[in-house]
């Protein structure tokens, strides 16, 4: 489930990113997609390519990867989010969630640490 004001664009100096065309409440889902999990094997070979900077960690042990299906894997990452993202271990589905009103035309962010004000540094050079 995508909520059908969503799209994704370029996002300056980011690449794509997922924006949205219409108001959208705090704590509104905006988004809910399977996953495809991987083993710690997979992962291994998967952090060797392009790919990894679009799995997320997986399992309650943090052993095994997703690649996220939907616009998921797309979301750019802020310290600042406007979003949080959600595992459902048991159901194999990541959900989006705002944490904040946002406007339409305002690119949709998550906090790749998890949690939405995690400023604990990450892989790569972020704002």
């Amino acid at each position: 489930m995508i909520l059908p004001f969503l799209f994704v664009a370029s996002a300056h100096k980011k690449g794509r990113g997922v924006f949205t065309s219409e108001n959208i409440n705090e704590q509104t889902i905006i988004e809910i997609s399977p996953v495809i999990v991987m083993n710690n094997i997979d992962r291994i070979l998967l952090d060797q390519t392009l790919l990894h900077d679009y799995i997320f960690e997986w399992g309650y042990h943090h052993k095994q990867c997703c690649v996220a299906l939907g616009y998921v894997s797309i979301y750019n990452h802020s310290y600042q989010s406007n979003c949080e993202y959600e595992m459902d271990y048991d159901q194999e589905l990541i959900s989006i969630k705002t944490i904040r009103s946002i406007k339409a035309g305002e690119e949709l962010f998550i906090n790749y640490n998890g949690d939405w004000n995690n400023e604990k540094k990450i892989w790569f050079n972020a704002q």
